[in-house]
């Protein structure tokens, strides 16, 4: 386990690490059917899509309670084909979006422990800033000390 006392300047630069991009480490990870699931579970959940759904819904059934019935071809009251391609839907669905969830949760763990890390590394930095000044406050009073006398 880390120690969160400073550290002093020469070391806090030799320890020094670049700031790691989790974004666009994750991004390039992703295989390109991943990066599909990801897709898929970004739009699904939104207004868009649920408008998508609901306008070929009421269009579907709307078409197929109205039209003559020489020109429906999806009899109420089953509308055996509606329900057909709508859990076709479901079911190709469903496991995209648990899939993108997943790898969404991967990216959310990686971005709290980036942002765990640069946290720690600040505190420590600032805790070397802060014993720094302290230092230069006490040189300071030395130097008032002497010039009084």
């Amino acid at each position: 386990m880390e120690s969160n006392k400073p550290l002093p300047l020469a070391e806090l630069k030799r320890a020094r690490k670049p700031i790691r991009n989790i974004n666009l480490e994750h991004r390039e990870r992703l295989t390109r059917l991943e990066r599909f699931a990801v897709w898929i579970t970004d739009h699904i959940g939104t207004m868009g899509f649920f408008i998508v759904i609901f306008a070929w819904t009421i269009v579907w059934l709307g078409w197929n309670l109205l039209a003559p019935a020489g020109l429906t071809f999806d009899p109420y009251p089953a509308f055996v084909l509606w329900l057909f391609i709508s859990n076709m839907i479901q079911i190709f669905l469903m496991p995209l979006l648990l899939i993108g969830q997943n790898l969404q949760g991967k990216h959310a763990e990686a971005r709290a422990e980036a942002d765990f890390e640069v946290n720690t590394k600040a505190e420590r930095e600032i805790g070397t800033i802060l014993e720094h000044l302290e230092n230069q406050d006490n040189v300071m009073q030395e130097i008032l000390k002497k010039l009084e006398k």
